[in-house]
């Protein structure tokens, strides 16, 4: 659990609160990507349609981030954030009573804009201060995964009784809790960021690290999890499932403080290329065959890794530029992970595991090397 400071600042009070509402307006998004694949047709959706409708979130927000970091600068996190969670609980709403591919597309593009600016808001909150920086994008990422942890497994066993629907209903009611956090969120506008670099520039040292991150980690394997798991599997599918993908936020809970802690010590650009490293030897034990116990050893390293990029970013690109900067590790982490499933189905049907996973150790340790620099080009 996270722990919090006996004497919370300002910055570390409304870091907490942006973690929360993002938090509690997780567990309808989190739930979907576990039950729409398994009960398509409950949804009114084919398998194809949902693995599209999955995807949709990622799409809009790459589309979509720069628009949302000047709409928080211009209007501040307490609107903001507030827009987003209603827009969350209509979305957990919508997908308690409406079916179709088209009616759920128009949900799933909403939720990618409202989980953008709810992300935003808490990187922004927790790098506002350079000092405790890291110990704070920590604790957000901790208490933004209490909603999804708890949410998971809650959602498989209650498929199990209820119609698999019937749980957004209660997850909409969650999201509109997480007013009782905007409302205490600052009201004052930023500095509008600079203009966004052209996609036509070569990505930076972050940017690369940032798509290898969530290409690697977020895409291969948490499919590959799926896919070479699926014959050793105890129990019913979905509860199952809804324990595995729980694991990874109580890690989050758990480790997320402590990784951020460490890099107020030690160092975020030191402990970034450690971790990433000892991650890439265990996604080649994890390509070996050794499932279980290299799952778990990723899992715990990816919670460390996460919070170590937003205040590396923030010291890179000191001032106005730091919103969009934020935005842009953003954009390259959603097209990583984007991109990571659709490489994971083409690949691990007719490519051997370990060299799978063994070219995305490779790719994530040198990215992050590369990041090791005294004035990165971000």
């Amino acid at each position: 659990m996270p722990q919090p400071s006996a004497n919370p600042s300002a910055s570390d009070l409304h870091s907490r609160r942006a973690a929360l509402a993002l938090g509690l307006s997780l567990p309808g998004d989190t739930v979907l990507y576990l039950l729409l694949p398994m009960f398509a047709p409950a949804f009114g959706v084919t398998l194809f349609e949902a693995g599209i409708l999955l995807a949709a979130n990622r799409l809009v927000r790459i589309a979509g981030y720069g628009a949302v970091a000047r709409f928080y600068a211009r209007h501040g996190e307490r609107l903001t954030c507030s827009l987003a969670v209603l827009a969350a609980a209509a979305c957990a709403l919508g997908y308690a009573t409406l079916s179709g591919f088209i009616a759920l597309l128009g949900l799933r593009l909403l939720w990618g804009l409202a989980f953008a600016a709810l992300n935003l808001a808490t990187q922004a909150l927790a790098t506002a201060e350079p000092l405790g920086a890291a110990r704070r994008a920590g604790q957000s990422r901790a208490f933004a995964a209490l909603g999804p942890m708890l949410a998971l497994p809650a959602g498989g066993v209650c498929a199990l009784w209820w119609e698999p629907r019937a749980i957004f209903w209660v997850f909409a009611a969650v999201a509109l809790c997480a007013l009782l956090a905007t409302r205490h969120l600052p009201a004052q506008p930023h500095a509008l960021p600079p203009p966004p670099k052209r996609w036509g520039r070569l990505p930076g040292r972050l940017d690369r690290f940032s798509f290898v991150e969530g290409l690697v980690l977020d895409g291969l394997f948490i499919i590959g999890l799926s896919y070479l798991g699926r014959d050793v599997l105890p129990g019913h599918p979905v509860v199952v499932a809804g324990l595995l993908l729980s694991v990874r936020y109580l890690a989050e809970i758990v480790l997320s403080a402590v990784g951020g802690d460490l890099a107020e010590r030690y160092g975020a650009e030191v402990l970034l290329v450690g971790f990433a490293v000892l991650t890439s030897l265990a996604l080649v034990g994890f390509g070996l065959g050794w499932l279980w116990t290299s799952a778990l050893a990723i899992v715990i390293l990816r919670a460390l890794l996460l919070p170590l990029l937003p205040p590396l970013v923030a010291r890179r690109t000191p001032g106005p530029g730091r919103i969009q900067a934020l935005a842009t590790r953003s954009v390259w982490r959603d097209l990583g992970a984007g991109a990571g499933p659709v490489l994971a189905g083409v690949l691990l049907p007719i490519a051997p595991s370990a060299w799978v996973y063994g070219v995305a150790a490779l790719l994530l340790s040198a990215t992050a090397i590369a990041c090791w620099a005294p004035r990165g080009d971000g």
